[in-house]
């Protein structure tokens, strides 16, 4: 607060020891999930006090004034998988050791080690590691999450328009499992779709990843934990 800066990502340690086995020296060190939402809570009612900063969502601030807040508050805030942005569309193109590019169309990561890196660059080939390309499914959650996480809100009948599906029969599962969000007072529907409530904000992690296709399964095994 003192250095004033114009945004702030404040966002949790990721625990993974499955990708990195040095971290679970930290086990013992690290705070319960109701210890960790109790500090972003602190945090977040600290940097809004009296409007000093505007809660984004997913963990970041920004100034009332700044274009982020801007974005937000006329429905053109963007996301992509480095943070938000008020460029949407835009393709990013990344460089050096283990960096992920993204088009509309697909994701690409160059290779994590240096050797591997240097040893492409000599043959001139591209240093790249793994390549996605998006499936039409992708499409969908993806802008389904992103409106989530940029709009704190999901207008399904624009969803349906963008896309063309049938969005209660397409998100049918999803459907059901915001209903107990619902009840614990995370979200509640509205006839256009559904709002995150204030204290959902906290946790829009876990509202957004009800439309992640890749998070069935074993979840705890792949990412971090949201809390």
């Amino acid at each position: 607060l003192r250095m004033n800066p114009d945004r702030i990502a404040l966002f949790s340690y990721a625990h993974v020891p499955r990708l990195k086995p040095s971290q679970r020296v930290l086990e013992k060190a690290l705070p319960t999930p109701e210890t960790k939402l109790q500090i972003l809570k602190m945090a977040v009612e600290k940097l809004t006090t009296d409007d000093r900063y505007i809660y984004i969502g997913m963990d970041h601030f920004a100034k009332p004034n700044d274009s982020l807040a801007i974005a937000q508050r006329t429905g053109k805030l963007d996301r992509n998988f480095q943070g938000y942005s008020t460029h949407a569309g835009a393709d990013i193109y990344a460089f050096g050791v283990s960096g992920i590019s993204q088009t509309e169309n697909a994701y690409w990561q160059t290779e994590k080690d240096l050797q591997r890196f240097y040893s492409a660059l000599d043959q001139g080939k591209a240093p790249l590691a793994k390549a996605y390309l998006v499936s039409e499914d992708d499409r969908i959650r993806r802008e389904t999450i992103k409106r989530v996480m940029c709009d704190l809100s999901l207008n399904f009948a624009n969803i349906c328009e963008q896309f063309g599906i049938d969005f209660f029969r397409y998100f049918a599962r999803e459907i059901e499992a915001l209903g107990p969000m619902e009840q614990d007072g995370l979200i509640h529907f509205t006839p256009f779709g559904f709002e995150v409530t204030p204290m959902g904000r906290l946790l829009i992690r876990n509202v957004a990843m009800q439309f992640d296709g890749y998070y069935r399964g074993e979840p705890e095994k792949r990412f971090s934990k949201t809390i």
